[in-house]
């Protein structure tokens, strides 16, 4: 089957061909429609996982898919032969991924069926970014009269983080350049600051002089962080996806300080289809391209500046 694979971490990802994989017991095979891309796709070749897991190569990349139950293994029963899925599909330590024609998940792990009337592009935007967005907004225990900074807003999590705090009755104050404002207030955000035209804390703090609650943080270095901290109230909290928070220096500003680490699950992501059913949640697809220029997208993807998600179609 075609897909985009590594031959080893720090590899140039490219397009191959690898052996169909066969699903064992209590295993599922999806043939993919589409492929969402998450900028853990490239950490993931770069070598991010090296010390924690044990990759099998050629490695295809992707973890985010949709796509047609193809066959099942012995035993599965909560998914059937036909169905639509979506979810989270990770796979490294058997060099499986979501940039092919065919992928494994089990049966238990992050999968559902598609959401009614949601189209496989739009699906396969949805696993990662919209559970991480859940668990953050959760995590910060975001609550109703609290001003939350996202930043990172026009990301594809940042985007589903800005409409669930919003959801919450929170008011949102979302990082985004001039073009993308009307977006970010369709989605939900009270107000955004521009963080190309100026020092962003004094943006915020010239209209919340008395700062803000909550910072949910998608793209900021520690040092970075340190200086966002400073927006926060005492016993404020400030959530980092990129792992660059300094607990115990936040602790001695009296701020709770955490580095998020996500926790897919099925049920997660079948919270997640009720929230699209409802229409409270939707997903901005910013590009889509083929599956032979997934490459060039994965090195768009490391400059930075998403305005939504990128999709892959197979």
């Amino acid at each position: 089957m075609r897909a985009i694979a590594v031959s080893e971490y720090g590899a140039t990802p490219a397009l191959t061909r690898v052996p169909r994989p066969e699903p064992g017991p209590g295993e599922i095979l999806v043939k993919l429609v589409a492929a969402g891309l998450n900028p853990l796709d490239w950490k993931v070749a770069d070598g991010a996982l090296k010390d924690d897991v044990d990759a099998t190569f050629p490695l295809v990349l992707g973890l985010d898919g949709a796509g047609v139950v193809d066959e099942a293994g012995e035993g599965v029963t909560r998914l059937r032969h036909g169905e639509q899925v979506y979810g989270s599909f990770f796979g490294v330590t058997r060099g499986l991924g979501t940039y092919a024609e065919y992928t494994l998940a089990a049966e238990d792990g992050p999968v559902a069926r598609m959401p009614e009337g949601m189209i496989y592009t739009q699906a396969a935007a949805v696993p990662t970014a919209c559970m991480s967005a859940l668990e953050l907004v959760e995590a910060a225990h975001v609550d109703t009269g609290q001003t939350v900074l996202v930043v990172g807003a026009t990301g594809g999590v940042g985007q589903a983080v800005v409409q669930l705090a919003a959801a919450t009755g929170a008011k949102v104050i979302a990082t985004a350049r001039a073009d993308m404002t009307e977006t970010m207030r369709r989605l939900g955000a009270s107000e955004t600051v521009d963080h190309s035209a100026g020092d962003l804390n004094e943006q915020v703090l010239a209209a919340h002089s008395d700062g803000v609650d909550v910072v949910l943080d998608m793209v900021s270095d520690t040092a970075r962080i340190e200086t966002l901290a400073r927006l926060l109230r005492p016993g404020g909290t400030y959530l980092s996806t990129t792992w660059s928070v300094n607990p115990d220096s936040m602790a001695a500003q009296e701020i709770r300080g955490i580095n998020f680490q996500g926790k897919p699950t099925a049920a997660l992501l079948e919270r997640v289809s009720d929230l699209i059913d409802a229409g409270t949640l939707r997903v901005m697809i910013e590009r889509e391209v083929p599956l032979e220029r997934a490459p060039e997208a994965l090195a768009d993807n490391r400059v930075g500046g998403a305005r939504g998600k990128t999709v892959i179609r197979i």
